[in-house]
């Protein structure tokens, strides 16, 4: 997680914006006393967004649960994709 201050950020805004998206990194702008913005990749967003939603329910989480612990314990299997 990179933290900087605004004056910090403006002065060289390409390079926190090329470590956000090509590390995967989080850039926190500070702006004050309990006060300050979250920059992230587009990709790390849309993943909390699927995260967010996959926990969103109590069946989505339990159907969560049970498949981590079936590939835990191995019983899993593979399926071939219909192409079309």
């Amino acid at each position: 997680m990179l933290t900087t201050t605004i004056s910090d950020f403006r002065k060289d805004i390409k390079k926190y914006f090329d470590r956000v998206s090509q590390n995967f990194e989080t850039l926190i702008i500070n702006r004050g006393k309990d006060n300050g913005v979250v920059i992230m990749s587009l990709v790390e967003y849309n993943s909390l967004l699927a995260t967010n939603h996959e926990l969103s329910s109590k069946a989505n989480e339990t159907r969560l649960d049970s498949a981590i612990e079936k590939l835990s314990k191995g019983n899993s299997f593979e399926k071939n994709l219909i192409e079309e």
